[in-house]
């Protein structure tokens, strides 16, 4: 009997830690992804200080092959020189360095193999954090949109507006928005109007030109015209 308490004890925890999981699931992921950036960066970081050091071993290797190179052409002139014991101590020297050469070639060689697989594998990682960051945000928008039909079909919480409720207040701001832009333009007519007023007036008195011809206008244009001849 005690065992079976026991076993359901541990069920029931498990089911509450189920529906605590389910229930934070956004946030969960949203920190399980930022732990997961943050390992990406600190491997990125390792990585570069692989490849910076692997660039510092190159240089060094290229430097000893330079001087074994440049003590062999000294070797030789003292071999022709018939310097034999000077020759000797040099040829002691270039094989140390060659050594040395060798040995640095074939750590590059397995580091450079190493640089390798991270490039791979920190390349790999990143394609998978940018799939989880849209997944994340898919996902965000998803329970954004359940909340809100939730809310439609549950009805609002007392201090949460309903989509009802802004749509009919975004008619009233429309409605207002015309009756003001009317208002506008029927005072720029009524502007224009008396503008146009005053205009008529003075330019019937003969002030200024005139706004729109008359008959007599008329009859001094066709009088001017020469007469057809038949």
């Amino acid at each position: 009997m005690f065992k079976m308490f026991v076993t359901l004890f541990r069920g029931g925890v498990a089911e509450a830690g189920e529906a605590i999981a389910d229930r934070n699931a956004l946030l969960i992921l949203d920190q399980q992804l930022r732990d997961a950036i943050a390992a990406f960066d600190r491997a990125k970081k390792a990585l570069a200080v692989a490849i910076a050091q692997d660039q510092q071993e190159t240089v060094r290797l290229d430097a000893t092959k330079a001087r074994i190179a440049g003590l062999e052409l000294r070797v030789g002139a003292a071999l022709d020189a018939g310097d034999e014991l000077l020759a000797h101590e040099g040829a002691e020297a270039i094989a140390a360095l060659e050594a040395d050469r060798d040995a640095a070639a074939t750590a590059q060689a397995l580091f450079a193999a190493e640089i390798l697989r991270l490039r791979r594998h920190v390349a790999q990682a990143q394609t998978r954090i940018a799939e989880l960051d849209r997944g994340r945000r898919l996902a965000r928008a998803s329970e954004a949109v359940r909340d809100m039909r939730r809310g439609r079909v549950e009805g609002a919480r007392p201090h949460e507006a309903t989509l009802a409720e802004a749509e009919q207040t975004l008619r009233r701001l429309r409605e207002r928005q015309t009756q003001a832009e009317a208002a506008d333009l029927a005072l720029e007519e009524l502007d224009g109007a008396a503008t146009a007023s005053i205009t008529e007036k003075l330019a019937a008195r003969g002030y200024g030109p005139r706004l729109k011809p008359t008959a007599e206008d008329v009859l001094a244009r066709l009088r001017s015209k020469p007469a057809k001849t038949a």
